[in-house]
């Protein structure tokens, strides 16, 4: 039997309101310093955390009341389980709480998103504050974990080639964190990363810089405007190619940038095309959330398609198609609910 939609409503504003206080608990390292401790009082955890312990106490409220957190009223302990503990600190399975920094990230910039509601244009990059680096954390979680080991042996007989040495393109590259660890993983080939803003640029240089890789290379690119014919044998775009202002171009780049038996590597979200087949989708509310508020809007900024998050399999299948390639696999992986992952030829 269905909830009565006011008891539906109050869900809603709990759980929205929990999820800011979960961003919370990631930002301040409280989850990962309460699960490594006894049942404590809060005094004891805000010393540990080195926090002012009246936030701390009202914080663990929200959480105890949330039933995320246990509590011994008795002694005044507070305590998380294991089982949770797996979803909401760093050396979990999946750090949920990481990925509720989207929604305070977001909602920066809801008078500007009304604004376009009235009178259409959209949101540019630069007016996300934190979005690059929330945006590194989730790709540590959906790309970074299983690239090595889980996505780039989807497609047979990479592996082998990236290790003989390989040249190789990420389009829409971010932070650089992908293109950094593949060429960290395989020294014979050579890495290269394009992205439009110049913030993650500098942080893709610095990181690679750090790591002493001097087979990984980035640059400032509109990849609407890039042609490097047959140069590549790998292309790769995680998460990338529905931003664009003008995707239809930017796969024709790719294709014809990728050299005789050249592949091309896409993630990009799960979902089908047509909102109907998205009912049963559990995520299906927060990625056409996260497309108005980020994907669709910074596309349109750029007088772009606004293809958004949700164009599904079956758009994205008939644009690689129209960009001139024919062999198209699509696959998903057991860690990684939200994407789809495109081998392409």
């Amino acid at each position: 039997m269905e909830k009565p939609f006011e008891e539906e409503m109050f869900d809603v504003m709990n759980k929205s309101s929990v999820a800011l206080m979960l961003s919370i608990g990631h930002r301040t390292h409280l989850f990962d310093v309460i699960s490594g401790l006894p049942p404590s009082t809060s005094e004891t955890i805000a010393k540990k955390s080195n926090l002012n312990e009246r936030y701390v106490r009202e914080w663990l409220g929200s959480m105890v009341t949330s039933k995320i957190m246990d509590y011994d009223s008795k002694n005044g302990l507070f305590s998380l389980s294991e089982e949770k503990a797996d979803y909401l600190t760093k050396q979990g399975s999946y750090n949920f709480a990481s990925s509720m920094q989207w929604f305070a990230t977001l909602a920066q910039v809801e008078d500007k998103i009304i604004e376009c509601f009235k009178n259409g244009g959209g949101v540019p990059y630069e007016s996300y504050h934190r979005f690059h680096e929330v945006m590194a954390e989730e790709s540590n979680q959906t790309t970074l974990a299983e690239l090595i080991n889980g996505i780039l042996p989807l497609a047979p007989g990479l592996m082998e080639k990236l290790e003989k040495g390989i040249k190789v393109l990420d389009v829409g590259c971010g932070s650089g964190r992908a293109i950094n660890l593949m060429a960290k993983t395989f020294p014979n080939s050579v890495f290269t990363g394009y992205d439009f803003s110049q913030e993650a640029i500098q942080n893709a240089q610095k990181e690679a810089t750090s790591l002493g890789l001097s087979n990984a290379f980035f640059e400032r690119m509109d990849v609407a405007n890039f042609s490097n014919d047959g140069y590549f044998d790998l292309i790769t775009a995680f998460d990338a190619i529905h931003d664009q202002a003008n995707p239809e171009q930017v796969l024709k780049n790719i294709k014809t940038s990728l050299g005789r038996g050249g592949l091309f590597l896409m993630q990009d979200i799960g979902a089908s095309s047509k909102l109907e087949n998205n009912m049963d989708n559990q995520l299906s509310p927060f990625l056409y959330a996260i497309s108005c508020l980020h994907c669709m809007t910074v596309s349109l900024a750029q007088g772009g398609r606004g293809l958004g998050a949700v164009w599904g399999q079956e758009k994205a299948s008939e644009m690689l198609r129209d960009a001139g390639f024919s062999n198209i696999t699509v696959k998903q992986l057991e860690h990684d609910p939200i994407n789809y992952y495109y081998i392409v030829k």
